[in-house]
């Protein structure tokens, strides 16, 4: 498929939608009640493969890895529906598990490569870095990848970033304030308009549609 036709809606039971970029495909899956998206990162030069939360549906997960070789999960934050699966993919693949030790605990299963703000993790020769968003969880992590050539830069923000909106921080003003400043400075702030957004649930946005609502969200207090 290629990167014109890349839409970012996608159905929970419904097939997978697919973005080839220079140097990484991407493909996105909805699963569970909860419609949780999942994101499997294929490198096109190494055929090496990451997979953004193991939210549930291990049997879906499984038929989206196939037969790639699948190297780590990374789990953007500690909440249940992120990692229902987490278990059974990794025993499945042998995969290293990554998250931010903040909610390591909340996970089903040990961290073993625990990350923190601005380390970086492979999928092959590509690069992602990770952004700590303090506020939705104590632990959540977004990762900015920066692809070659044209490919853009792109941003996996797990429930931290949505269009319309910064995740649910429970009415908690610390957590809100908390999460729009990391989201402002830490996103907003360093990533160009074009930048893509792949959010937990829900549709694909961009950094340059967001923007202009930073200041709304922050009067609106959610």
């Amino acid at each position: 498929m290629s990167t014109a036709k890349y839409t970012g809606e996608v159905e929970v039971g419904g097939p997978a939608d697919v973005r080839e970029l220079p140097g990484l495909t991407i493909s996105k899956v909805a699963v569970s009640e909860m419609a949780n998206n999942a994101y499997l990162l294929r490198c096109t030069a190494t055929g090496e493969a990451l997979l953004v939360d193991a939210a549930a549906e291990p049997e879906t997960l499984r038929a989206l890895v196939g037969d790639v070789d699948l190297r780590t999960v990374v789990t953007t934050h500690g909440h249940w529906d992120h990692h229902r699966a987490l278990p059974e993919v990794v025993a499945a693949t042998g995969a290293v598990t990554v998250a931010h030790p903040a909610d390591g605990a909340d996970l089903p299963v040990p961290v073993q490569r625990p990350v923190e703000h601005g380390d970086t993790v492979a999928v092959g020769d590509q690069t992602l870095e990770v952004v700590h968003l303090r506020g939705h969880t104590p632990g959540s992590i977004a990762l900015v990848w920066r692809g070659p050539d044209d490919a853009g830069v792109h941003v996996f923000t797990g429930d931290s970033l949505f269009p319309g909106g910064v995740g649910n921080t429970q009415q908690d003003a610390a957590r809100f304030a908390s999460l729009i400043d990391d989201v402002e400075q830490r996103l907003f702030a360093v990533l160009p308009d074009e930048t893509w957004v792949y959010p937990g649930h829900g549709k694909d946005t961009t950094i340059g549609a967001e923007r202009p609502h930073l200041a709304e969200w922050r009067e609106r207090g959610w």
